[in-house]
């Protein structure tokens, strides 16, 4: 599975680069607002931290309008996604999108017949987000394996991409599912090599290596 960190800060990407594991990036509106800088800006530096894919939103609601931003906003970097929401303006844009070449990530998908749609309309990724569903008592891990199935059944090229990941075991479980990619926030990224037993594994190590010196 293929690891997206789910933030718009520069210093979580530099770090998460420097892991050398981080295969791109997914930004909304909400997490460019906290970072308080010029939207285009912002995420041509985020491309040239991450060379993998980086999805940037467009905020219009109507196809027209959504189209004409996203013609802006793969002029920033060969690497951006356009991120549509999965509505029936977005699926037109979306239809608009891949005409033009456009690679497009579509977002905010709570059922298996959004994932559906998006796929026959040509979309690169579909975004199903998990942690929203648990929140409101649905299986979020149940809609990942609906969608494998779907996709694997017609054989869609569309990715999965796993959205809204809240802790370590949601990773794990996506991967499980047949999730292609998981995106997450950096506090998750960063949890994921946690473990107390590594932790105390290394301090014997260091401990025992330390009385060989003495």
């Amino acid at each position: 599975m293929k690891f997206f960190l789910d933030t718009a800060n520069l210093d979580e990407l530099q770090a998460g680069a420097a892991m050398g594991i981080v295969d791109g990036v997914t930004t909304n509106p909400s997490l460019v607002a906290k970072e308080g800088k010029d939207f285009k800006t912002l995420v041509g530096q985020i491309c040239e931290i991450i060379p993998g894919p980086v999805s940037a939103e467009v905020v219009s609601t109507d196809c027209e309008g959504m189209v004409k931003e996203a013609r802006e906003l793969v002029k920033i970097a060969d690497n951006i996604i356009i991120k549509l929401p999965t509505i029936p303006e977005g699926v037109k844009a979306l239809k608009i999108c891949v005409e033009e070449g456009m690679k497009v990530n579509c977002t905010l998908i709570f059922q298996p017949l959004q994932a559906l749609i998006v796929a026959k309309a040509g979309a690169t990724y579909c975004s199903p987000f998990l942690g929203r569903l648990d929140d409101i008592g649905h299986d979020g891990m149940g809609l990942i394996e609906e969608i494998r199935l779907i996709y694997d059944n017609y054989g869609f090229k569309t990715e999965i991409l796993a959205a809204s990941l809240r802790h370590p075991l949601h990773v794990v479980q996506a991967a499980k599912a047949g999730a292609d990619i998981g995106t997450m926030p950096f506090k998750v990224f960063g949890q994921m090599l946690n473990h107390p037993l590594t932790d105390i594994g290394l301090e014997r190590f260091l401990a025992d290596f330390k009385k060989l010196q003495s």
